[in-house]
């Protein structure tokens, strides 16, 4: 039964929420007013085994539903993968094998369990309708759409116009994906944005076979730590959800202050109401690393347990080995004060890595100042648009700009 605790408008919001579009919203609402328990497919191609919070955009999505008291349908591709989703892609990707698969899809179960229902939350695989569909019925459904049709995706598109091959059984990507929806008479599919050209064509096949069409929403893409490009693993500006929770909160502190209020509506379970206290309370001058701290320790809980959670402050601190540089490294302008100069003692001060000015020269008369790795005495200075990364002490870094 859904959750009649909720009234529509509840529920409509609570989808709302962290959503990229809904095609279309008119259709999810009638769906809402029946009822009844709505099936929401979600695919995954168990390609990138081991999840960070990118990733759980859209499994909070479905947590979202499942609140609600919708049946989840957690879909793991495991014969889509041994086609490879070209989507946004400019060139043919290869297929996984089955001992990839087989791996990387228990891996995904896991790790989806730290935010879904286990009890509430049906696993299923698309080989099990696939492995059984003959030539004639593969045929039979590559005949619902035309080339042309095809091509208007823009990931062909480019490819195709810069002459790039594009292999036949790409273009049988999107109609396997549809009909997952078709096998699970699937009344909505959540995807990413780069999605959407495959979410619509389950819509489009449903209807074809009869179905009822299915409400299609995309969530966006999360911007990584560096606020600029998706977070991703090969960037390096992730947060994986098995990172230690010291390194979880040494991350999340390090984001740009920009990201603030996107990582609270996709990642947290904090009512809006309360997310947007915390962003007024920060707006009013609360420190943007306060806020920062009631996130990551969130997650934190999620993803590991409560006195992980509370201890985290501490474990961060341990996080450094010999010469790396922490994740939530302070960026300083340094201003010169009409000086042609600012020595390490003045730097020390504006840089609050000092508490007076006899502190910082007792630090540098014990060698316990570094400049970019090396150890530097009284003498040292930096001039007009110079940067460093300073290091006083254990545990003082920043890294400074001379305006």
């Amino acid at each position: 039964m859904t959750d009649h605790s909720y009234t529509l408008e509840e529920q409509i919001a609570l989808v709302q929420r962290g959503t990229q579009e809904i095609l279309s919203e008119e259709d999810l609402v009638a769906k809402l007013k029946l009822g009844r328990p709505l099936r929401i497919k979600a695919g995954f191609d168990p390609t990138a085994p081991d999840l960070h919070l990118g990733h759980t955009v859209l499994i909070n999505k479905l947590k979202h539903f499942q609140d609600l008291g919708h049946e989840i349908y957690f879909l793991i591709g495991d014969y889509t993968a041994k086609i490879g989703d070209p989507s946004g892609k400019n060139s043919t990707r290869p297929p996984l094998t089955d001992e990839q698969i087989k791996a990387n899809a228990q891996t995904y179960a896991e790790q989806v369990f730290k935010i879904l229902d286990k009890e509430k939350t049906k696993i299923v695989f698309n080989s099990e309708w696939f492995n059984d569909m003959s030539a004639g019925d593969m045929i039979q459904l590559s005949s619902q759409l035309t080339v042309s049709r095809m091509l208007e995706r823009d990931d062909f598109s480019k490819r195709y116009a810069a002459q790039t091959p594009i292999a036949i059984h790409e273009f049988l990507y999107p109609l396997v994906q549809g009909y997952d929806s078709i096998a699970l008479k699937a009344d909505v599919e959540l995807g990413g944005t780069d999605q959407t050209f495959n979410i619509l064509m389950g819509r489009t096949l449903q209807g074809r076979y009869g179905q009822e069409p299915q409400v299609c929403i995309t969530v966006p893409i999360l911007e990584g730590l560096d606020g600029v490009n998706k977070m991703s693993k090969s960037l390096n500006n992730y947060v994986g959800i098995y990172d230690a929770p010291g390194t979880m909160y040494q991350k999340l502190l390090s984001m740009p202050d920009t990201l603030i209020r996107r990582y609270f509506e996709f990642l947290s379970f904090k009512p809006m109401e309360e997310v947007e206290t915390l962003m007024t309370e920060m707006e009013n001058g609360r420190n943007p690393q306060e806020i920062k701290r009631v996130l990551a320790e969130e997650l934190i809980e999620r993803f590991h347990d409560a006195d992980a959670a509370a201890n985290a402050h501490k474990s961060a601190g341990n996080v450094l080995a010999d010469g790396e540089l922490p994740v939530d490294l302070p960026e300083i302008m340094l201003d010169l004060e009409g000086q042609d100069a600012l020595f390490i003692t003045q730097i020390l001060n504006q840089a609050a890595l000092a508490k007076n000015n006899s502190a910082a020269k007792d630090m540098v008369k014990r060698g316990a100042v570094k400049v970019d790795g090396e150890v530097v005495d009284a003498s040292f200075s930096l001039t007009s648009s110079q940067t460093a990364v300073i290091q006083a002490g254990k545990k003082g870094y920043a890294k400074v700009t001379v305006g």
